[in-house]
């Protein structure tokens, strides 16, 4: 099962950190650079991309996307409590 989300304001390194308190572990890309990464626990995967988006004709945020994977148990939980975690950073 796959699912993604996007979330503004927060950054890759945090985003990150977040799915690592959650159980997982970063086998690739670096938290501080642009390029994709990605992290691994038992029953799930989560890649990230990063870019910045557009607010109005003056304001960029940065926008992480996370592309999760994994068995549809796992993924309930896990997008819902980073999510949680996600939003109380970002906007």
């Amino acid at each position: 099962m796959q699912r993604e989300k996007s979330f503004r304001g927060i950054s890759k390194r945090l985003a990150i950190h977040y799915l690592e308190n959650l159980g997982g572990e970063l086998v690739d890309g670096d938290p501080e650079d642009r390029e994709a990464a990605r992290v691994e626990a038992e029953d799930w995967t989560a890649t990230l991309t990063v870019d910045t988006v557009s607010i109005g004709p003056t304001v960029k945020l940065t926008e992480v996307t996370v592309a999760f994977e994994g068995i549809e148990e796992a993924l309930d939980s896990l997008v819902e409590q980073f999510s949680q975690k996600a939003m109380r950073a970002g906007g």
